[in-house]
């Protein structure tokens, strides 16, 4: 079960932090709400309840809280009372988060304040207290009653942390210069409250370069199998042993957060001043979650459609097999089920280099004895010994609940100096293993059996060798003046890319709706390319490389000219059409197959006249579609027609031909020439997006993309 927490955040809103210092585009309270925001989010993200979290604003226009009638507590506001943060109370705390017009306010007070929320709210019950101050240190402090303050947030065991903008912090090397005496004085009161808390004391500057470094999210492992790992059946026989044991996840697949689906709620209308159909369930009443409905219909000839709706419960389970699907009654299912209860069994055993790496089939789990029982203790510890000594792998059949189906597992001795376990993993039986034949790639067998060595398609020794340096130039680790190896991809820096940019993109946008996505972390896309002193130092064997094995640059396809192509020849020489007679080539394109005959009069033309002509038919055919056609029955011909021609006359660089008959056709249209009203079929035009070819599609076109769209919406 997680931890319940609670967080206040007392943030400075006084006027001197919506100033600009030392070169900042933000202001100081920008520039610490960036820290602030990041916590929060991070903290709805979980979306646990038992993560609370209250806000405070120092230095406000107005006061708000308890203790409102001691002049020592004036311009302090409560805005958040401690409770589970939400999308609404993002929006909201936002809109409240400004400078005020004032600088009165005492911190010390404001950290009183919070520490009284933490201590109505938690009482006496076990939570992770926590305070954090974000400020400039400009307002004027009052250090009286300081020591009780200190010995109240250690008896309560509550985390106190300062967060400073501009605070000097000689540790990341932050001083400022030419310091106010008051701010200067501020900060040694605060480093000093600080000290005698136990607390945490930082300057801003530090705690946004940290926000870069994405959060490891740390969980808290649920046993997935509590039982006993046993050799031979302990109810028959005296000899075979049992020993209690857990299952925990070693490693497992963290996934990004998945999308969710809203639809507006019905019977709500949308007005001015309404709020989005964008925001999220809870800012509104707008908004529902989408349920999924489903239905099932079987084939009926006598019911209406020749569908009939049926229930689920009426239908027979099917299972597939392969491409088929495989019918069972609920009788024979019952009798195909296997019984199977809790347990691990051992089956056997195998040597440790006789395991191939490609059967795992999982995750990876770690079985450890029962907790506080030292006797499973020694006993697995024995146990994990003697497969180690032995250089040996256990195989088991694990059945993690009664009535689920068994897996093969396989058990390997993991010793460290202060922890032991079995590692284990799943195995495939044999329906799950698919065996895939593949030619050799150190020699080639020629259809009479011969085996060749060397050939075109076998790397050469040269080959190799040139692969061999340019390979061991591209490496990560490097060495130091000692001889000792430098990990150039540490596992600790290095972070999954999709896992934590959509986990940050969706922080940056729950504060701020309308503006762009911030660009992914560089921490994020350091590794997305070698560095670069790396290249630069293969950059010569990586030459060398491509001169041994003959690279060459492919050209780029090049799009169109099908007219300056060369006729394509078989292998053979043989001139085909000779041979078979071919008939003369066609001169005539007829409307019943129009499409396949304009493709063919085109592939045979030996000179743009011919070209003009095929145009000059096949625009004819398309005009006599449309004029006969009875309602919309010839539409899709047509458009079908409109878009071969435009995709043809695009290869063969002719655009102006295809420009000028849709620009004939359109005015055609729309002044009713073809046989009435056929505004529809235009409207398909459009749909199909078979407008004019403009320069970003033919360079030899003369429209621009600007003439190409405002041809349509003139429509």
């Amino acid at each position: 079960m997680a931890e319940k927490e609670a967080t206040v955040y007392i943030v400075d809103v006084g006027k001197s932090m919506g100033e600009r210092r030392h070169g900042r585009h933000v202001t100081d309270l920008e520039w610490a709400m960036q820290y602030v925001w990041d916590r929060i989010t991070t903290t709805v993200g979980t979306g646990r309840k038992t993560a609370t979290v209250g806000v405070v604003a120092l230095r406000s226009d107005v006061t708000s809280n308890e203790l409102e009638e001691d002049p020592s507590f004036s311009n302090i506001s409560v805005i958040q009372n401690i409770g589970q943060f939400l999308m609404p109370d993002i929006r909201k705390l936002r809109d409240c988060i400004k400078p005020s017009q004032t600088n009165k306010g005492d911190a010390i007070s404001s950290i009183v304040i919070a520490i009284q929320m933490i201590s109505a709210y938690c009482k006496k019950l076990k939570y992770k207290r926590k305070i954090v101050l974000v400020t400039n240190g400009t307002g004027v402090m009052n250090s009286d009653g300081i020591d009780e303050i200190q010995k109240k947030i250690k008896d309560d065991n509550i985390e106190f942390a300062v967060i400073g903008a501009d605070f000097d912090d000689p540790e990341f090397g932050i001083k400022e210069e030419d310091k106010d005496s008051l701010k200067a004085k501020n900060e040694a009161l605060l480093h000093k409250f600080v000290e005698g808390s136990d607390g945490v004391y930082g300057t801003l500057e530090e705690a946004i370069a940290e926000l870069d470094i994405p959060r490891i999210k740390v969980t808290r492992s649920m046993p997935s199998f509590k039982g006993f790992l046993q050799l031979g059946d302990a109810s028959k026989y005296e000899t075979a042993f049992r020993i209690p044991v857990e299952r925990y996840f070693r490693t497992y697949v963290a996934k990004p957060p998945s999308a969710s689906s809203f639809a507006l709620r019905s019977g709500t209308q949308r007005e001015e001043g309404d709020a989005p159909a964008s925001q999220a369930p809870g800012e509104g009443e707008a908004l529902t979650t989408v349920r999924t409905s489903r239905t099932y219909q079987i084939s009926d000839e006598s019911a209406p459609g020749g569908k009939v709706d049926v229930e689920r419960d009426d239908l027979a389970k099917g299972y597939e097999y392969g491409r088929t699907a495989v019918h069972i009654s609920q009788t024979d299912e019952n009798i195909t089920n296997l019984e199977t209860f809790a347990g691990m069994e051992l089956i056997g055993f195998v040597q440790s280099d006789k395991f191939d790496r490609y059967l795992e089939m999982s995750n990876t789990n770690v079985i450890i004895p029962q907790r506080a029982n030292d006797k499973a203790s020694l006993a697995l510890s024995s146990f994990i010994h003697a497969l180690f000594e032995l250089e040996s792998y256990a195989v088991a059949r694990l059945v993690t609940k009664e009535a689920k189906p068994p897996m093969i597992v396989l058990l390997a001795p993991s010793i460290e100096p202060d922890y032991e376990c079995l590692i284990e993993l799943q195995l495939p039986f044999a329906e799950d293993v698919r065996s895939y034949r593949f030619p050799p790639l150190d020699k080639v067998v020629t259809v009479s059996g011969k085996i060749v060595t060397e050939h075109r398609n076998l790397p050469n020794d040269d080959l190799k060798d040139a692969m061999s340096q340019y390979v061991d130039s591209m490496e990560l680790d490097l060495k130091d003046d000692d001889g000792d190896t430098i990990p150039g991809l540490p596992i600790e820096e290095s972070f999954s890319p999709l896992l934590h940019r959509i986990d940050s993109a969706v922080r940056y946008r729950a504060v701020h709706p309308n503006d762009p996505i911030l660009e992914p972390s560089q921490r994020l896309t350091k590794f997305a390319n070698p560095p670069e002193d790396l290249v630069k130092k293969s950059s010569q064997y990586l030459e060398k490389l491509m001169s041994t094995a003959d690279v060459k640059k492919v050209p780029p396809k090049t799009k169109g000219r099908k007219r300056q192509r060369e006729t394509e020849k078989p292998l053979s020489g043989l001139d085909v059409d000779a041979l078979l007679f071919q008939e003369p080539k066609r001169s005539k394109i007829s409307a019943e197959n129009a499409v396949p005959e304009f493709k063919q009069m085109l592939s045979r033309a030996e000179s743009v006249d011919t070209i003009h002509d095929a145009v000059r038919q096949m625009s004819a055919i398309l005009e006599a579609q449309i004029k006969h056609s009875l309602g919309d029955a010839n539409y899709d011909r047509v458009v079908e027609g409109l878009g071969t021609m435009r995709e043809e006359l695009v290869d063969y660089e002719e655009p102006a031909l295809y420009n000028e008959f849709l620009r004939v056709l359109k005015g055609k249209v729309l002044s009713e020439e073809l046989g009435g009203d056929r505004r529809e079929l235009w409207w398909l035009v459009r749909k199909s997006k078979l407008g004019l070819i403009d320069q970003a599609t033919s360079e030899r076109s003369e429209v621009s993309e600007e003439e190409a769209k405002e041809f349509f919406s003139a429509a």
